[in-house]
């Protein structure tokens, strides 16, 4: 049997991006609280940062595109810079989760429709398994993100709250 080892990937929790909406059904405020909440339970962290590959949004150290204070990087988590939507296009996303042994994944972030949606689907193409945190993932409106999460549920992804992350619930009904 193998062992279980699941990683939080944090999508897109940059400055610009949170600003750019009035994120619904979470705004940005709660999204990065739930998100620090949903670190402190997870001992592998990966942290997806979006930048344009011209450098027009003033490159990895501009203000801007830094990843918000309460999700920045911290000892042995992993960063990767993408350039388009999805997390493991282009990035070396996925060898660097099975480097880890890495079975599960557990996402969180910005936006629902968009790079968290491309990254799960990637990942359960991937042969991962995917939770999708609902109250930590947004989109801009709530028709929209109820939506998506259902698709994405019916892709083979989990979707569950904060509350039942941090309480031992990924993918299973347990």
């Amino acid at each position: 049997m193998t062992e279980t080892r699941a990683a939080l990937i944090l999508v897109d929790l940059q400055h610009w991006i949170l600003g750019m909406h009035p994120w619904e059904p979470t705004p940005a405020a709660a999204l990065v609280d739930a998100c620090a909440r949903l670190r402190e339970g997870f001992t592998e962290v990966v942290l997806v940062r979006h930048l344009h590959a011209d450098g027009s949004d003033g490159g990895p150290e501009a203000p801007a595109g830094r990843l918000h204070e309460r999700v920045a990087p911290g000892p042995g988590d992993l960063v990767v810079v993408k350039h388009g939507l999805d997390a493991f296009e282009g990035t070396d996303l996925g060898a660097r989760l099975a480097a880890r042994g890495i079975t599960d994944v557990v996402i969180a972030g910005l936006s629902t429709a968009h790079a968290v949606a491309a990254t799960a689907r990637t990942a359960l193409a991937s042969g991962y398994r995917v939770t999708l945190v609902s109250d930590a993932t947004t989109t801009v409106s709530a028709a929209e993100q109820d939506r998506v999460l259902g698709q994405l549920a019916a892709a083979g992804a989990a979707v569950r709250t904060t509350e039942e992350i941090l309480s031992g619930r990924l993918v299973t009904g347990s």
